[in-house]
């Protein structure tokens, strides 16, 4: 088997693994692609949509052990990051990185840590849903650094875990 081509949990699966030397755009792939199908599409589609949403925003990559982030920042510093995607085998979430003071009267926020919150996504439609888009406006309006006026963004790959947890749910 090609070295850049690496078995999955189930061997019928094969997928590119994502190698140093690779754009920082295909080695994103290579981290989605580890994940089931339905998680990925998923994770493809919110990232479009936040791409469309928020066009300069640079995109800060971790392949964690627990998840893979990928975060909507105005400066390749992570404490500037104003929403990220949390993508887990089991689902993906749209982290506000500040959202314990963000104004929430829909209730719609989970989470209850200093800082962080998040709603879990449906589907990438959930981005457009009032709520969703309230949050999303008041986190860029609050953010440290706003974002830039024009250009477009960036994908940068900040770390990549060498252990990880398996990014597709065991077999029930």
């Amino acid at each position: 088997m090609p070295s850049n081509i690496r078995k999955g949990r189930d061997a019928s699966v094969k997928r590119a693994a994502p190698r140093a030397g690779d754009s920082p755009a295909r080695q994103l792939a290579g981290f989605i692609v580890k994940f089931d199908p339905a998680i990925g599409k998923l994770t493809r589609s919110a990232r479009s949509a936040l791409r469309k949403r928020l066009p300069t925003a640079i995109e800060l990559v971790y392949d964690n052990y627990n998840a893979l982030a990928i975060g909507f920042c105005a400066t390749e510093r992570a404490s500037d990051c104003i929403v990220s995607l949390a993508v887990f085998p089991r689902g993906v979430a749209l982290s506000f990185y500040y959202g314990a003071t963000l104004p929430d009267p829909q209730q719609i926020l989970e989470g209850s840590g200093n800082q962080n919150r998040f709603v879990r996504l449906a589907s990438a439609a959930t981005l457009a849903e009032p709520a969703v888009e309230a949050l999303l406006r008041a986190a860029i309006a609050q953010a440290k650094s706003p974002l830039p006026g024009d250009g477009r963004g960036y994908i940068v790959i900040k770390s990549v875990s060498a252990r990880q947890r398996p990014r597709r749910p065991a077999a029930s």
